[in-house]
């Protein structure tokens, strides 16, 4: 992981016609990346994000959309990028005849760690003279791209066909796992579950603070056993009255609370992963999948297998 004062320098190579989608999504991930950790304690900006064109100025974008670049030339003594994405996109092929623009890149190859290619990206690499990984039977001294070491180490062999799951990726390796998944979480919330609301009271003004950080309390211990008197010693109240409390202001009793943070996970955990329920369950602090088909008939009247099927699309695994 990422030292607090380590600067990371992503480059994104633009041209006329890229695609947009793509190259913004990858921006959006190492920005959010900044926010969430520099939200955390002692955390500071991690990525250096810079958009990168031959001449520099206004680019246009294939949906016509105009974004600000820097001159690549403008970085002659400072292309050592950790991570450079090479934009797709139906202008991809006017570029590969922009001299410029192939000889900058390949000098910068060697020096970056990563050279990602997005889609119609890798045409402007074979361009500038730089093969197909090894599999693709192609006979070239080149380097394959993706590492200036000349060989496909993990991070290289990253799929960049999901130019924002590989951000996310490089993100997890420098940052870890919980900094990723609050990024991508501010980049595509997780969808709602039949508890989401129920569980967005605690940003009321009508709880009060103990209320709220005992919610939470219950929220983060959900998988594991769970003493409601633990929460009510959190509050600084009697069981008796936390539990009057509990309810009045979050509308729910404390146990009735913990009962939907567990299903809530559960929900998400059935949709988006493939994990048993066995394991769903035990993981969300229920104890065994029996318990928790119990409780899906008594709160969705179908079963955790059940509600797996209906959220997902027809034929997914």
């Amino acid at each position: 992981m990422l030292d607090t004062n380590t600067v990371k320098h992503i480059g994104i190579v633009l041209f006329n016609g890229f695609a947009l989608p793509e190259a913004a999504s990858v921006v959006e991930a190492f920005q959010s990346a900044n926010t969430v950790a520099g939200n955390a304690p002692h955390g500071a900006t991690r990525y250096d994000v810079r958009l990168l064109s031959t001449a520099g100025g206004r680019i246009a974008s294939s949906s016509l959309v105009f974004v600000w670049t820097d001159s690549v030339e403008a970085h002659r003594q400072a292309d050592n990028f950790d991570a450079l994405f090479i934009a797709g996109g139906e202008g991809v092929h006017n570029a590969t005849r922009d001299e410029r623009l192939l000889t900058w890149l390949r000098r910068t190859y060697y020096r970056s760690e990563l050279v990602l290619p997005i889609a119609e990206g890798r045409f402007l690499l074979e361009a500038a003279g730089f093969a197909h990984p090894p599999d693709s039977g192609r006979d070239n001294e080149s380097m394959p791209y993706g590492s200036r070491r000349g060989s496909l180490d993990l991070k290289a062999s990253l799929d960049v066909s999901s130019p924002l799951q590989t951000a996310l990726s490089l993100i997890r390796d420098d940052l870890g796992a919980e900094i990723a998944r609050k990024t991508a979480e501010c980049i595509a919330p997780p969808a709602s579950t039949p508890f989401t609301a129920a569980l967005c009271r605690t940003g009321s003004r009508a709880v009060s603070e103990k209320i709220r950080n005992s919610a939470r309390w219950l929220e983060a211990n959900c998988g594991q056993p769970v003493v409601i008197d633990e929460a009510a010693q959190l509050a600084a109240m009697s069981e008796r009255n936390f539990l009057r409390r509990f309810k009045m202001e979050m509308g729910v009793t404390p146990s009735d609370y913990l009962a939907y943070v567990r299903l809530d996970m559960s929900c998400r955990l059935l949709v988006e992963t493939t994990l048993p329920v066995d394991k769903i369950a035990r993981r969300c602090g229920v104890g065994s999948g029996g318990q928790l088909a119990k409780l899906f008939r008594k709160h969705l009247a179908v079963t955790p297998t059940g509600y797996r099927a209906s959220k997902r699309p027809s034929g997914a695994s």
